[in-house]
């Protein structure tokens, strides 16, 4: 980004661990990992900010939407295929729409929804379970 390279954590989307330290990789974590980086592929993405949000997280990274030259919002379409949680920790302007399209993805077993046994944290969002 303007020559530089940054770390980029999609604005209200946790994906399964796969290589957090101390953390063991979590069911569908792979599965996430790679639709992500084939979905991307080597195209150029737009980056959007959200009026609510910070511009960065904890760790440095740039807190941003995603979309694909075709358009696609990569975020959502994450959270809708059952690649990822809504990550409802902090404020965003698509909050509502992340919350519907878990609800959906959840209700037809999409993605991690089918093939994990996913566990509610006591803050509201979601945690997959390790892998075995």
């Amino acid at each position: 980004m303007n020559g530089k390279q940054e770390k980029i954590r999609f604005i209200g989307v946790d994906t399964p661990e796969t290589h957090k330290p101390n953390t063991p990789v979590q069911c569908y974590g792979p599965a996430a990992a790679a639709f992500t980086k084939n979905t991307i592929g080597s195209q150029r993405v737009r980056l959007g900010s959200d009026s609510l949000s910070t511009d960065r997280d904890r760790y440095g990274r740039l807190l941003r939407y995603v979309y694909l030259q075709d358009g696609t919002f990569l975020n959502e379409r994450l959270v809708s295929e059952g690649y990822a949680f809504y990550y409802p920790y902090f404020p965003f302007t698509k909050s509502d729409q992340f919350s519907a399209d878990q609800q959906a993805a959840m209700a037809a077993h999409r993605g991690l929804w089918g093939n994990c046994q996913p566990t509610p944290t006591d803050k509201g969002g979601w945690i997959s379970n390790n892998q075995g």
